[in-house]
């Protein structure tokens, strides 16, 4: 519980940091030509675009510093040091941290749709292997008037990898969906991020504590992050987060679905993206 505490702590400090970082790192985007023109407003004056990859640096930097308040103790006697728990969090920021390489260079070289599908796929590889090595549960629970047929559960085998592969595609477009609207991608983002949060907080007294508390390792710092990044994208806004944002929230939100949340937890908390859509 004292590690929620402090993620919390390096949490608000990623909330100033990254409130004061991208104001000051405006004119360099804009000098580098990433910039673009608010159609909704009057005035054409030049707005920095793919402000997503600051908040997403901050985010990745706060957990990597924090590993080794996490993990301290078992750094002392390594032989009960948690290697799966350990192996899980770096793939998930491997995973996390090739979007944010991919996204930035999507705002920069405007890469067509085909390789935006495909991106976070790749990227999702290193979470499918620790998921394989931990885990490689296949089976699913087949809906109640289908039972009669298939029976209770349903082992799907490799389809199963093909799933979440292409769960991770949904929730990055999922976030990308919503775009052209000042602060409607952040704010639906940060919708998400604290729904996690709140699940997590409910189920701490449950079974899968330890699961719920990693989760919280993630969804804290990148609320936070996030919060500041929607306080300059809000109406009017000043930054552009370009799809480096939406591909890391994308990843984060894949991330929590298939190592720690339920995937039908997860389906519903995405799907409101689908109802906004439509």
């Amino acid at each position: 519980m004292w590690t929620i505490i402090v993620i919390i702590i390096f949490s608000v400090i990623a909330y100033f940091i990254t409130d004061n970082l991208i104001p000051k790192l405006k004119d360099l985007f804009i000098n580098a030509g990433l910039y673009g023109v608010d159609l909704c407003k009057i005035s054409k004056e030049k707005i920095p675009e793919a402000i997503g990859v600051v908040s997403g640096c901050v985010f990745l930097v706060t957990i990597f510093l924090f590993i080794p308040i996490v993990f301290g103790n078992n750094l002392i006697d390594t032989r009960l040091f948690p290697h799966n728990e350990f192996a899980e969090l770096l793939a998930a920021l491997l995973s996390i941290c090739c979007m944010l390489l991919l996204g930035f260079a999507d705002d920069v070289l405007d890469l067509r749709w085909k390789y935006k599908l495909l991106l976070p796929t790749v990227a999702s590889l290193p979470l499918l292997v620790v998921y394989y090595v931990n885990f490689n549960s296949t089976t699913i629970i087949v809906p109640v008037p289908l039972r009669h047929f298939l029976g209770s559960s349903v082992n799907i085998g490799f389809l199963y990898y093909v799933y979440m592969g292409m769960l991770a595609v949904f929730c990055t477009n999922a976030i990308n969906i919503l775009a052209g609207i000042n602060g409607l991608e952040v704010g639906q983002s940060v919708i998400i991020a604290m729904s996690i949060i709140i699940f997590d907080i409910l189920e701490l007294g449950g079974e899968q504590q330890k699961a719920h508390t990693f989760s919280l390792h993630i969804m804290i710092p990148y609320l936070a992050t996030t919060l500041a990044l929607l306080k300059h994208n809000w109406y009017p806004s000043k930054v552009f987060i370009g799809d480096t944002f939406c591909y890391v929230s994308g990843m984060t939100f894949a991330v929590v679905a298939i190592l720690v949340i339920s995937y039908h937890s997860m389906s519903k908390t995405s799907s409101s993206q689908i109802l906004c859509r439509d």
